[in-house]
């Protein structure tokens, strides 16, 4: 049954990988953008049915820096510059964050 599902998984992966940049002729911007939202629709996945805590945190920190990066493409997309900053912000908060949920989880306080 496991194996069923990972071929199914890679039979989605691939047709979406085909469809996206073979099929679709759009920017690559927007190529680009629809990776990172497919990534982060596994990466919520993890965050929901994650077998651990120390999962969850992981799936969190990498969909902060998911964040980061649709902000930095949209910035180059649309020439703006304040969403670079806002992605250089997001992803020292998510740093700081990840650090503190890792010292909830093992059991120490915040102050320590």
């Amino acid at each position: 049954m496991r194996v069923l599902r990972w071929l199914v998984g890679l039979v989605l992966i691939a047709a979406f990988g085909y469809f996206n940049f073979f099929v679709y002729d759009g920017p690559i911007y927007f190529k680009l953008i629809n990776v990172i939202l497919v990534s982060a629709l596994f990466v919520l996945f993890r965050v929901i049915f994650g077998p651990s805590p120390a999962d969850r945190i992981v799936a969190v920190d990498i969909l902060g820096i998911l964040i980061v990066g649709m902000l930095a493409i949209m910035g180059l997309h649309y020439d703006q510059g304040f969403l670079m900053d806002i992605g250089l912000i997001w992803a020292l908060l998510s740093f700081i964050a990840s650090l503190a949920f890792a010292k909830i989880l093992e059991g120490r306080s915040l102050d320590d």
